[in-house]
């Protein structure tokens, strides 16, 4: 018996002086990792005070970026043919879903269904580029042709006023076939779409004659020596196009003829209607509606 409380007692004292040795570890080891937690603590502050500071200044160079973009575009306002408000009520900035890569130099940005927009300022350029270079050529030694429907007035007018020959419908082989009895001889060769009017610009191609050509987004200008980018499709767009091209191409000619826009493009400012009125128009649709459904249930 006394044999094992003398053991006892050793495996006691044992633990003890183990324990003791094992306090002032654990504490230390404690302080360890609290100095590694402040650490941390203060690198990740640092990071976020950093990420901080260079958001903010990102912010400040797209502010910069924006007000200059105001800047320009303000100016570029001020140095066009005619107020923006006659391209965008126009449409003729207007491209399609469609861009290729020949006219993709001249897309400003897509909207949110997808049509690629226009730069207005390209396009102010290009015309007054088109127009010097159909007035190097006497009115009778030109041809423009455009196929589209519903712009045979515009067409027409555009002819009567600048003295330039005018096809609506290009009968092949005019410029290339000299036994047709309405053969003819242009100097340049001006057409609306290279897609549309592709016989006009295959012949041009044929007989080595310059071509001035109005394109939208999806078009292909391998043989256009011109490219004027515009909404070629509607005639609102062409009509404004054709109006600021022969307007140009008097005044560099030097002739004096009265030209006015209401003729090409018409210029519709909107509206607001009363309540009245507005009253009015929903009544009449509401009528319309039920007469629609009376013939239906007759029938």
């Amino acid at each position: 018996m006394p044999k094992k409380k003398e053991s006892e007692k050793k495996e006691t004292r044992k633990k003890t002086e183990e324990n003791k040795k094992t306090k002032p570890v654990k504490k230390t080891e404690k302080k360890e990792i609290k100095k590694k937690e402040t650490k941390q603590v203060k690198k990740t502050e640092k990071k976020e005070t950093e990420k901080k500071e260079t958001k903010k200044k990102e912010e400040k160079k797209e502010t910069k970026k924006k007000t200059k973009k105001v800047k320009e575009e303000e100016v570029e306002q001020e140095d066009l043919l005619v107020p923006i408000e006659y391209y965008i009520k126009s449409g003729i900035h207007l491209g399609t879903r469609a861009v290729t890569p020949d006219m993709r130099s001249y897309v400003y940005k897509r909207r949110a269904d997808g049509i690629a927009v226009l730069n207005t300022k390209l396009i102010d350029d290009k015309i007054q580029v088109a127009a010097a270079f159909l007035a190097q050529f006497e009115p009778e030694k030109i041809l423009f042709c455009c196929k589209r429907d519903k712009c045979e007035k515009i067409v027409e007018k555009f002819g009567k006023i600048t003295g330039i020959n005018v096809f609506t419908r290009y009968p092949a082989g005019a410029i290339t076939n000299p036994a047709l009895d309405n053969f003819f001889e242009p100097d340049a060769v001006f057409i609306s779409d290279p897609w549309i009017d592709k016989n006009a610009l295959n012949d041009a191609v044929v007989a080595k004659i310059p071509v001035l050509s109005l394109c939208s987004t999806n078009n292909l200008t391998r043989y256009v020596d011109i490219v004027v980018p515009c909404n070629n499709k509607g005639p609102k767009s062409l009509g404004l196009a054709l109006f600021l091209i022969a307007k140009l191409f008097l005044e560099a000619k030097g002739i004096k003829k009265e030209i006015k826009m209401e003729d090409f493009f018409e210029f519709e400012e909107k509206k607001e209607l009363g309540l009245e009125e507005a009253r009015k128009l929903i009544q009449k649709k509401l009528e319309e509606m039920k007469k629609k459904r009376e013939k239906e249930k007759v029938l």
